[in-house]
């Protein structure tokens, strides 16, 4: 059972910009194993390493109900091009009971270090593409929240903390 705990808002590692990894190590895939074994336990489909308290540039994905065949692990990922515009629902692990309508791009080009260190480069669409954008954010210190005007961001504030409340008056 992994030790590792998500991290939820307002926790200030959230809006820490996270460092690259320079080594792919034992360390780094027993994290991406936990990682995944914290995303399952939670019912995600994405999950960065700042979300549970560790701050380098990794994230696991899991949307094979979207054409994934399998979870992946991505280090130190970076989305090159962009295309499109799709608003969609998302939440986030970090802000529990919480949904928002963001808007991201349609389809993505990614570049990444998989789990073995090697090299993935790559296009994404759907939710895959909503998914990795939202991880990417994680690891640039950024939310989901950090998306919405203004108006949407103070009501997603307020249903949060109104939920926090509540679960903890129980």
């Amino acid at each position: 059972m992994s030790i590792l705990k998500i991290r939820e808002y307002p926790d200030k590692i959230l809006k820490k910009k996270c460092r690259p990894v320079a080594v792919i190590d034992e360390s780094v895939k027993r994290l991406i194993a936990d990682m995944l074994e914290v995303m399952y336990a939670r019912g995600g489909v994405g999950l960065a390493a700042n979300q549970v308290g560790r701050e380098v540039r990794v994230c696991v994905i899991d949307v094979r109900g979207d054409g994934q065949k399998k979870p992946m692990a991505l280090v130190n990922p970076k989305v090159t091009r962009r295309k499109g515009r799709v608003v969609s629902e998302e939440g986030c692990l970090s802000f529990p009971g919480v949904l928002a309508d963001v808007r991201r791009a349609e389809r993505i080009h990614v570049e990444a270090l998989n789990a073995d260190a090697m090299p993935v480069d790559f296009e994404a669409s759907g939710m895959l593409s909503r998914v990795i954008q939202h991880e990417t954010d994680h690891l640039d210190g950024k939310t989901f929240l950090d998306r919405l005007p203004l108006h949407k961001k103070l009501k997603a504030y307020y249903v949060y903390r109104t939920l926090k409340k509540a679960a903890a008056d129980k």
